[in-house]
């Protein structure tokens, strides 16, 4: 019953293993097409759609997106995809420093 216990315990270690090794990232994406102030509504909730996002703050005037996601479950990519099926293409701007 001891080796039964401890097998299972070596399974639910290795079950919960992959989710230790995510990580919350950040991505400054610049988006194209914000013409107006509703526009980053817009952009704010097709980004917030994907899953595994946390966190989407896009500014009109400066043209950007801030956004958080859990990359075990998200990737920038996916994030870029969603806005641009919104009508408002992203891409991600180089980290400075």
């Amino acid at each position: 019953m001891k080796k039964h216990s401890s097998v299972i315990a070596m399974i639910a270690s290795m079950m919960t293993t992959p989710a230790s090794f995510a990580a919350e990232s950040t991505v400054t994406f610049g988006v194209d097409n914000l013409t107006c102030v509703s526009c980053p509504y817009i952009v704010k909730t097709a980004m917030a759609a994907v899953p595994g996002v946390a966190n989407v703050l896009v500014s009109f005037e400066s043209k950007t997106a801030i956004v958080t996601f859990d990359d075990a479950k998200t990737n920038s990519g996916a994030i870029a995809a969603a806005s641009r099926s919104a009508g408002f293409p992203a891409h991600p701007k180089p980290q400075c420093g």
